[in-house]
């Protein structure tokens, strides 16, 4: 007697794919791939809801992909050298600071 295999569909395949994704992000150390695989998570959640009419699910996950896409830009641009001097902070000068024996002392 032979035991059916049950036939996965391609929409219980990427709600499998979407949960694999966000279980993955679960072991990232840095946030810039992290946000990526959300991302992903994102998109096959979206799929997954879509194609199942799970309407909320499609939803949440249609409202945190932009989420995810502007705070890994923002993780992405913020890691780059800015161009250009940079400002002190402080209003004593550089002599005032190195200097033995001056005001700083």
């Amino acid at each position: 007697m032979a035991i059916p295999h049950p036939q996965v569909t391609w929409v219980e395949l990427s709600g499998y794919v979407a949960a694999l994704l966000v279980f993955s992000t679960f072991y990232m150390k840095t946030m810039i791939p992290l946000r990526i695989i959300a991302m992903a998570s994102n998109v096959a959640f979206g799929t997954y809801g879509f194609s199942a009419r799970l309407y909320p699910v499609l939803l949440l996950h249609a409202v945190l992909l932009p989420l995810n896409a502007f705070w890994s830009r923002r993780a992405f641009w913020s890691r780059r050298p800015q161009p250009g001097p940079r400002r002190a902070r402080s209003f004593r000068s550089f002599r005032e600071v190195v200097t033995p024996g001056g005001p700083a002392s």
